[in-house]
């Protein structure tokens, strides 16, 4: 239909591909970490100590790898995108508040949501919260918002190196007993039936909302990082900065692997389990230079022909990222839980991770196919359209 006279016609933007393609890169590495938390304690740090040594390899190389690395992606894009949805509202002549405010509610509920009835390690509703710190920032200075961000991440590692510190010294004080108690309840509550399941997600969820408001100066840090490059434009520019994308390529990875390798160490051996905050302090610190290596040589391995094919596999799956973060959750939810199979704790990391390769390949067939016929995926649909305040207009 006609636009309204007087109105303003904003123009629809490109998209900028190489966030869809971080975007769905970046959901593999969600599902390798969150697989082995939803899968139980034969899969999650300390746990399964019958397991086979590919199972320990896997978790091992999961740690080192992927874990708190691909969460800053994530995060480091989100506040890159709030620059996108500023320039979009102004083209649009309406207010950014009134938008961001309602894109955060409805976001905040999507998690809220997805804790309950999924997963109580939900990220979504502490992005929501962080979205309103971002807003009260917006104004800041790129070069500053680094400098924030840098001393967000050195308080967050000196405070998990003093509690590391000072747990090390209390090694062996906790009772094994308790804590193989505690895992025999969880592990039956977790395949009793849909009720069990989601008593179990509530009881659960304080202590993940404590642990993710622990890193939310990490996740702060990394909104700020990508506010800063989406003022500068770094996305949309970044065939300009190939020379620096290759200097932090190898400067990142010898940095972030050996703090990734060290968090390995102290989370599954050889280092004792008194070692584990240690690890975690490095891995805060270090994980940075790895994600950052990873963004970077992925872009740069897309400008070449045979990563320009890579590159066409994982936009799509990017593109409805979302959409695909929850259902990869409720995949999960079905396997390991009493909504379906019930196999909480009875399954190998190995074999996990195995599955967790079928589900993205599939969710990147799937994603290419339905963005063959729609815009975006079902939950982008929902966001855009509540932070919109109602369904956008066919126009002719």
């Amino acid at each position: 239909m006609p636009a309204p006279p007087g109105s303003v016609v904003a123009p629809r933007t490109a998209r900028i591909h190489d966030i869809d393609v971080l975007r769905g890169f970046a959901l593999l590495g969600i599902l390798l970490v969150n697989a082995q938390l939803m899968a139980g304690p034969a899969t999650s740090p300390g746990g399964g100590a019958a397991a086979g040594l590919a199972d320990r390899a896997a978790a091992w190389l999961v740690t080192a790898l992927a874990a708190g690395k691909f969460y800053l992606l994530f995060s480091f894009l989100f506040g890159y995108g709030f620059t996108l949805q500023q320039r979009s509202a102004a083209r649009s002549g309406v207010a950014f508040g009134p938008r961001h405010l309602r894109r955060t509610v409805t976001l905040f509920l999507l998690g809220l949501t997805h804790a309950v009835l999924l997963y109580p390690g939900d990220i979504l509703m502490t992005y929501a919260t962080l979205g309103l710190v971002l807003f009260a920032l917006r104004a800041v200075p790129p070069r500053t918002l680094l400098r924030i961000a840098a001393g967000l991440l050195g308080t967050l590692t000196v405070l998990l190196l003093a509690y590391g510190l000072f747990a090390l010294a209390l090694t062996g004080t906790g009772s094994t007993e308790d804590v193989a108690a505690s895992t025999a309840r969880t592990v039956a509550a977790y395949r009793g039936g849909p009720g069990s399941v989601i008593l179990t997600n509530l009881e659960l969820l304080p202590e993940f909302l404590a642990a993710n408001m622990l890193y939310s100066a990490d996740l702060l840090a990394a909104f700020l990082v990508g506010l800063a490059a989406g003022r500068w434009r770094v996305l949309s520019e970044s065939d300009r900065h190939r020379d620096r994308m290759r200097r932090i390529v190898h400067l990142g990875l010898p940095v972030g692997l050996t703090g990734g390798l060290f968090m390995a160490a102290c989370t599954h051996g050889p280092l004792d389990s008194g070692w584990f905050h240690i690890g975690r302090a490095a891995g805060v610190l270090t994980a940075p230079a790895l994600t950052a290596a990873y963004a970077c040589g992925l872009l740069l391995l897309v400008r070449t022909p045979a990563g320009r094919k890579l590159a066409s596999g994982l936009a799509p799956a990017g593109r409805m990222s979302l959409t695909n973060y929850l259902t990869q959750s409720f995949v999960l939810a079905l396997a390991f839980t009493g909504y379906g199979l019930g196999l909480y704790g009875g399954i190998g990391t190995a074999t996990v991770l195995a599955g967790c390769l079928v589900l993205y390949a599939a969710q990147l067939a799937l994603s290419a196919v339905l963005l063959r016929h729609h815009r975006s995926g079902p939950v982008e649909f929902v966001l855009r359209a509540a932070t919109r305040g109602g369904p956008p207009r066919r126009s002719r």
